[in-house]
């Protein structure tokens, strides 16, 4: 039987028991690699002296990988979620998240890339007060120009925009505490940002370095259009962590830039006018006025309907702003009156 949930919901509020460490791993034509990797990862945890759970979540595959898993699932410690279409790494990242029951949670690649034995030295780290404790594949096993260059660079402008310093946001092998993971759900290609959503409610983060291997089967499954794709994406994230609860600041300076520009445009144009006697059609001022002044406005009464909606959400769904870490005598958490 499956078991489904809904958003915000976790396998123990359907009775399902805990374990200590859930590995998740979304895959995506990993035939080859199925095998081999559960022949590694099985014994690492094993190593481990923990409970655990291994769930792969098979994004659409179309080879063998959904029968290649079903072999695997004969132990009851691996469990699989199939996908009826590819809907990508971020969605599947989500799905696992959602049924995961584990205190911690590590997510991993498919590929063969990621190396089991570093799962070890991540829970060691978390052990020791962090919160996220994020892999950095500083011998990275991939080609310079279209995989490693790329990735710095992107790693170099998220953490200058975002202010949390990482140098391999791309390296799927992190571990979690479930309760960084709760709040928000995942869209787009945004699991690469989860350490920055992590850091901003005040997880502890650090990084530590880890083995990289080189793809031994099959083919990646990202090319230089992820570059794009990290750009529009943290311009989301970085609208919704810092501006989702006062969207009127960000639609208000946009507004009053364009009123700005336009006040500018008009006083040189009546300098022209006054001074060079330069006539106002002479010059395209006047409907840079117009144009910064309708810009303006528009942009204003955006941020008042951004915030409008912003109370919709909140309040319609029962849903806070804040998030609190914990409570000392309280029986009963507030009610709205």
């Amino acid at each position: 039987m499956t078991l489904l949930l809904s958003p915000g919901m976790t396998p123990t509020d359907l009775g399902v028991g805990a374990v200590s460490v859930s590995v998740l791993i979304p895959v995506y034509n990993e035939e080859a690699n199925i095998a081999p990797l559960c022949e590694r990862l099985i014994p690492a945890l094993d190593a481990l002296g923990r409970s655990f759970e291994v769930i792969f979540v098979n994004d659409g595959s179309r080879d063998g990988t959904e029968a290649e898993l079903e072999r695997a699932a004969a132990d009851r410690r691996i469990r699989v979620i199939n996908f009826r279409r590819n809907v990508g790494q971020t969605a599947a990242m989500m799905a696992g998240i959602d049924h995961a029951r584990g205190e911690v949670i590590v997510p991993m690649d498919g590929d063969l890339q990621n190396d089991p034995q570093d799962i070890a030295g991540l829970l060691a780290k978390l052990d020791e007060g962090y919160d996220v404790v994020s892999g950095w594949r500083a011998d990275r096993q991939d080609g310079f120009l279209l995989r490693t260059l790329p990735s710095r660079m992107a790693n170099k402008m998220i953490s200058t925009i975002s202010g949390v310093k990482l140098n391999d946001y791309g390296c799927t092998l992190k571990a979690y505490r479930r309760q960084m993971l709760q709040g928000y759900r995942l869209y787009g290609e945004m699991h690469r940002f989860v350490p920055i959503y992590a850091r901003w409610q005040g997880a502890r983060l650090t990084e530590i370095p880890v083995r990289h291997h080189a793809r031994r089967f099959g083919t990646s499954k990202y090319g230089l259009e992820r570059v794009v794709k990290v750009v529009l994406d943290l311009v989301v994230v970085k609208f919704l962590t810092q501006y989702e609860t006062k969207p009127i600041y960000i639609f208000g300076f946009a507004g009053l830039t364009f009123m700005g520009l336009a006040f500018l445009a008009g006083l040189y144009a009546l300098y022209l006018k006054l001074v060079d006697g330069i006539s106002f059609i002479m010059t395209p001022l006047p409907l840079l006025v117009t144009m910064g002044l309708l810009t303006g406005v528009m942009c204003i009464l955006m941020g008042l309907l951004a915030e409008l909606l912003v109370r919709i959400y909140f309040e319609s769904q029962g849903k806070s702003h804040y998030s609190v870490k914990s409570r000392l005598n309280f029986d009963e958490p507030p009610t709205a009156p």
